[in-house]
């Protein structure tokens, strides 16, 4: 897969794709080609306790081009798609022709359709999310939200299911209601240049494999020894995908080979509902083949 030729040097450049798909690559080629920063758009890559899990960039490739937004968020620290939207605020008005690459649909829809602006939710209710999601599971929250609601968000997502639920319960009001007052987006679809990365789903299986070998040989069991003291599975932060499954390797509770394998599963998982979702909500933007020369 090869940059495009035809990209304009001025305009902004918005690249999403499932995980493993090349998208970093993808954005350092655009950037050392036609210049420009790379911004970060993927929720697990802001935390500063996750470089190798999380698949940040590399120190190396962060000396060789200007990145922003990578691991700038200490692991106990709260952060949402609101936060990151006055992050990269003014990362769009800097001089710079950002690259902004990720995998967190949600980030490009806040960016490019605009986000709500919904209060926090009150640490009360959620612990309470918490507990219902670990206890119960989804459907006792499914069963609360309205039908427009349950139409717009991704119901196999258990973050998305709780966070809906959180604000009705916070709110009074449902998500649909908020979405529906959302304020004009910091970057319009029409002013950017948007790139869906796209891979066939053994391709990308066999790479999700590999890469995770890699992870492990450059020292992911290292990373989750170094997140073992204060592990909490609430926070985002402990959401990386792999985290859980080292974690209980590290406290006897699985084989290296048996958290091997259900975090490959997991990542498979991922990155299914990430090509369900791109391929669902970003029909307008120009889709790149991985496999085409």
């Amino acid at each position: 897969m090869k940059a495009p030729a035809d990209l304009d040097r001025e305009r902004p450049v918005l690249i999403a794709g499932p995980t493993a798909s090349g998208k970093s690559a993808l954005a350092m080629e655009i950037a050392a080609r036609d210049g420009g920063v790379i911004v970060n758009a993927d929720a697990l890559q802001v935390y500063d306790n996750w470089r190798i899990l999380s698949a940040r960039p590399s120190a190396a490739d962060e000396a060789a081009l200007p990145h922003r937004l990578f691991g700038h968020v200490g692991r106990f620290t709260p952060y949402s798609t609101g936060h990151w939207l006055r992050d990269i605020a003014p990362l769009l008005t800097g001089g710079e022709r950002p690259i902004i690459v990720g995998g967190t649909g949600l980030y490009f829809t806040a960016l490019t359709e605009g986000l709500a602006e919904i209060p926090e939710t009150p640490p009360a209710i959620r612990a309470e999310a918490d507990r219902i999601r670990g206890d119960e599971g989804l459907d006792p929250m499914l069963a609360d939200l309205d039908s427009e609601t349950l139409a717009r968000i991704d119901r196999q997502n258990p973050m998305r299911v709780q966070r809906a639920w959180e604000v009705w319960r916070a709110t009074g009001r449902p998500l649909s209601a908020w979405q529906d007052d959302t304020p004009p987006p910091l970057l319009p679809l029409h002013a950017a240049q948007p790139l869906l990365v796209d891979a066939p789903r053994d391709w990308l299986n066999d790479r999700i494999a590999r890469r995770f070998d890699a992870m492990l040989a450059e020292g992911a069991l290292d990373e989750a020894q170094a997140n073992l003291d204060g592990w909490d599975p609430a926070l985002p932060s402990s959401r990386a995908i792999g985290a859980p499954e080292l974690i209980a390797h590290l406290r006897g509770e699985l084989t290296l080979d048996a958290a091997r394998e259900a975090a490959t599963v997991a990542t498979r998982q991922y990155a299914k509902r990430q090509r369900t979702w791109f391929r669902a909500r970003m029909k307008k933007w120009r889709t790149l083949n991985v496999m085409e020369k």
